[in-house]
């Protein structure tokens, strides 16, 4: 049911588990999406919208002559699917190593940092975990991803999100050990 870009996607994977991975997760967005859309899911065409930065076809993944928008997220064995009605981001993160957490922390907004600074070290990866996937779900929704450098929005990082001009973002329930994050534009003139 993949098309012949997801299907070279695939084959690009060196390890076979990774391959696996990717596989299963475009199987079940083409499932859900053709469910939604009532069609087969190799019928469903999965393009990418411009890139708000350079124009170029490589922004949010977008379902061809659909009004449905949808965001895919995959980190270890795990998986997070968005589908709505309007552009929509989902990211979902293992908690990393104390020492992972520390250096990318410098990547975050100033407030972010601080905010995470403030946090016992012992909690400090999986406060990272929560602030990194709010930060990928918001830009992935926006259609710009990581091309936006991450110190440049606030999403925060104490227990609830920020609030965002014409988004709402949302931590997300998953399985422990991971921490996610769904971001879907608001109506045009909505807060």
């Amino acid at each position: 049911m993949l098309d012949a870009d997801e299907l070279a996607r695939a084959a690009a994977f060196v390890r076979p588990e990774d391959h696996a991975v990717y596989i299963r997760a475009h199987a079940v967005v083409r499932r859900l999406l053709g469910g939604y859309l009532d069609v087969h899911p190799g019928r469903v065409r999965l393009v990418r919208e411009p890139c708000p930065g350079c124009g170029d076809g490589h922004g949010r993944p977008a379902v061809a002559g659909s009004p449905l928008h949808y965001s895919l997220s995959r980190s270890g064995r795990v998986m997070l699917v968005g589908v709505a009605s309007s552009p929509v981001g989902v990211d979902i993160e293992e908690i990393p190593a104390a020492d992972t957490a520390e250096t990318v922390l410098a990547a975050l907004h100033p407030r972010e940092r601080s905010e995470l600074r403030a946090v016992a070290p012992v909690a400090r990866p999986a406060a990272f975990a929560r602030c990194w996937a709010r930060k990928e779900a918001y830009l992935k929704g926006m259609g710009t991803g990581l091309a936006e450098h991450p110190s440049r929005t606030y999403v925060g990082a104490a227990p609830f999100p920020a609030r965002l001009p014409r988004w709402t973002l949302t931590d997300v329930r998953v399985p422990g050990g991971y921490r996610a994050a769904c971001a879907v534009q608001s109506a045009v003139g909505a807060e």
